[in-house]
């Protein structure tokens, strides 16, 4: 059963950065349970025996973790939502941003707009259809706002590498939300796959969304775009976009769905 909110004063979730070990560990421990046992990826540092997926960026990124206080913190289950986020400042000292290893980020950094990345958002399988991912997008509106940031990016994944089965979605997204050249990020060459896989006037809209995932779909909601081609990321299994949002471009509407304050009594 899908937990609820309550009222503020006696919800159970707590959304905040990650501020201890057992916290950055526990969205590690969320993050394996999804990636890897769920949608069968693997990485180099990931930690089977203590159930942990991590990789090098996770000492640099801030961890935006839902917590539900009724789980065991001990245990490492009380982390049941989690967003990694990566400010351009910070990234530019660390030298990259992780989909740098997937695409040509020269549009965003030749832009000279405050960037975000956005990365390994979850949601434990038994929070999903619930408050959940509202309650992570108020956290990160909070932290977005707080920074000025103006562009947020980041990976998001079909899952598999069977593009034949992902065609509509791949076509509808090149199709209608590819993002502006001022803006357009490319896939990297050894591993890019076209998206103009069906011409548009071929293209089913409720097909294609059918087969979209559904945080693709809050995106492209808010406004979102993607960049040009997909990933193939065969040790993750998975097909990847990159969705961007710019924020000083949202309309008024999505600007407001975006940055409300989730209220559970309505």
């Amino acid at each position: 059963m899908t937990p609820d909110p309550t009222t503020p004063e006696t919800s159970p979730f707590v959304i905040r950065l990650a501020i201890e070990d057992r916290d950055l560990l526990a969205a590690q421990r969320l993050r394996y349970g999804v990636f890897v046992e769920e949608l069968g990826g693997d990485g180099p540092l990931v930690d089977h025996t203590q159930r942990l997926e991590r990789d090098e960026f996770d000492p640099v990124y801030d961890h935006l973790v839902l917590i539900d206080t009724r789980r065991d913190a001990a245990a490492l289950d009380h982390v049941v939502g989690v967003y990694r986020l990566l400010p351009g400042e910070r990234a530019a000292e660390f030298g990259r941003f992780y989909c740098d290893g997937e695409y040509d980020l020269t549009a965003l950094r030749a832009s000279g707009r405050r960037l975000l990345e956005l990365g390994r958002s979850c949601v434990h399988r038994d929070y999903r259809g619930g408050p959940a991912m509202f309650l992570l997008w108020n956290g990160l509106a909070d932290y977005v706002l707080d920074l000025g940031i103006e562009v947020l990016f980041g990976v998001a994944s079909f899952h598999g590498t069977d593009i034949e089965a992902l065609k509509l979605p791949l076509s509808w997204l090149h199709h209608h939300h590819l993002a502006p050249e001022a803006l357009r990020v490319r896939a990297l060459p050894e591993h890019a796959q076209r998206m103009d896989l069906v011409p548009a006037d071929q293209l089913d809209r409720k097909a294609a969304m059918v087969a979209m995932p559904a945080l693709i779909k809050a995106y492209l909601r808010l406004g979102g775009f993607v960049g040009e081609d997909a990933f193939i990321d065969r040790p993750f299994n998975t097909t990847d976009v990159c969705l961007l949002m710019d924020t000083t471009a949202m309309s008024e509407k999505h600007k407001g769905f975006y940055t409300r304050k989730f209220d559970a009594r309505a």
